[in-house]
């Protein structure tokens, strides 16, 4: 078996841009068997019985795998997205044939004898603003030019709205999954108001002293803060890929999330009073720049 899949080499700029909450919150073992055990409504408590199987640099532009693990050789891959997609049975084929790979690498598969493969399900959890019922199954074949009633290819990927008021009894049975949904509706309330990285700034330190996702904010504060702004500026980003094209429009949202990220870590790491070389350091660190970029953003 194996721990951790790799699929596409990237650069680790890209790969922290694409980094989410979500994804950070359940790369931690126990809150994700928890996840998996609240979806599937089992009581395992052994952390070692789960196998990691994220595909870690699977990017395709805007597109990639959140996490996924496997347990009593039962594969779950869940994702989560603030937008509606009818397209993910199709990402998730590709996903899945790319994680059963791992399991017959070292097999022949023309051999006479079956190769055993875990039962997959697919789950995206949805945080997104448009009005969705409290569960939703996509379906491949739905994609298929022609109908039939039968089809000798099928990939059902259930949608599970986590927004509040939905799911109730799910969200209680796993505290990470719900706290996770109180900060998203608060950075999304407080955004009403005033600009992004206020929101975010403000959500983070409400949740903190309302005692959601305390330990892992406090943690993590820096890098929630950072990944937030670059989610919320890829959902503005999406809507001008419309009008400017999408290999153009790719570019300028990126941009603009580096910006605007690069701009709260100097201001947050000010307001620390950390000095400029340990600033530069960070954004050394953080966002891949080299140490004359960093020095023309903090002088900016």
């Amino acid at each position: 078996m194996y721990k951790t899949i790799n699929s596409l080499d990237s650069s680790s700029f890209k790969r922290n841009y694409k980094d989410t909450v979500f994804r950070m919150l359940f790369s931690d073992r126990h809150e994700l068997l928890a996840l998996y055990n609240a979806i599937n409504e089992t009581n395992y408590h052994d952390v070692d019985a789960l196998t990691i199987t994220t595909l870690e640099n699977a990017i395709y532009m805007s597109v990639k795998n959140d996490i996924s693990c496997v347990v009593d050789m039962r594969l779950n891959l869940y994702e989560h997205q603030s937008t509606v997609n009818p397209n993910i049975p199709l990402r998730n084929l590709d996903y899945v044939s790319r994680t059963f790979s791992a399991f017959y690498a070292n097999q022949d598969i023309y051999s006479p004898r079956i190769i055993k493969l875990p039962n997959p399900k697919f789950i995206v959890f949805y945080n997104g603003e448009k009005p969705q019922p409290a569960r939703k199954d996509f379906r491949l074949s739905d994609a298929f030019f022609y109908r039939d009633e039968h089809p000798n290819l099928e990939l059902i990927v259930t949608q599970i709205n986590i927004n509040p008021g939905y799911n109730d009894e799910l969200l209680d049975s796993c505290p990470t999954l719900k706290e996770y949904m109180l900060y998203v509706d608060r950075v999304r309330s407080y955004q009403k108001d005033m600009s992004l990285a206020d929101a975010v700034n403000k959500a983070v330190n409400k949740c903190i002293k309302e005692g959601i996702l305390v330990e892992f904010l406090r943690k993590n504060k820096l890098e929630v803060i950072s990944m937030s702004i670059f989610e919320y500026d890829e959902k503005l980003h999406e809507k001008t890929m419309m009008d400017i094209g999408r290999e153009e429009g790719m570019q300028l949202g990126l941009q603009q999330g580096l910006d605007t990220g690069i701009e709260v870590l100097i201001s947050t790491l000010k307001d620390m009073d950390f000095s400029d070389d340990k600033i530069i350091e960070k954004l050394v660190e953080k966002f891949g720049l080299d140490k004359e970029k960093a020095k023309e953003y903090l002088k900016k």
